[in-house]
């Protein structure tokens, strides 16, 4: 599909999203620990709020694991000269579309 020096460019962009997801994980897994239940230091309506950050943060973090997931997978790909590729019909998948979704794994048509 496209050149080998294209191909790296795709490569570090992709491990520079996934650092960034990495990085974001950890800087956030404090909100998304247990809420204590002592309420002699939170009051109800409280730690209501923290519940609701809470659940927030985890369904950010599943997001953020699951893209992840995606990345590794098109990394793989790349690994396997497989990247830019339609993974259900075979056919190229734009530089458009994968500038943005640097994960696709499928061409426009194939996605819908």
């Amino acid at each position: 599909m496209t050149e080998k020096l294209d191909l790296e460019s795709w490569r570090a962009k992709l491990l520079t999203e996934r650092a960034t997801l990495t990085d974001a994980s950890a800087a956030t897994a404090e909100s998304r620990t247990p809420v204590a239940l002592d309420q002699q230091t939170v009051g109800r309506l409280s730690r209501m709020d923290a519940m609701q950050v809470q659940a927030m943060a985890q369904a950010e973090e599943e997001r953020r694991q699951h893209r992840m997931r995606l990345i590794s997978a098109a990394l793989s790909r790349l690994d396997e000269d497989e990247y830019g590729y339609c993974m259900t019909c075979g056919v190229d998948i734009p530089e458009k579309r994968l500038a943005i979704d640097l994960a696709a794994s499928q061409c426009v048509d194939c996605a819908k």
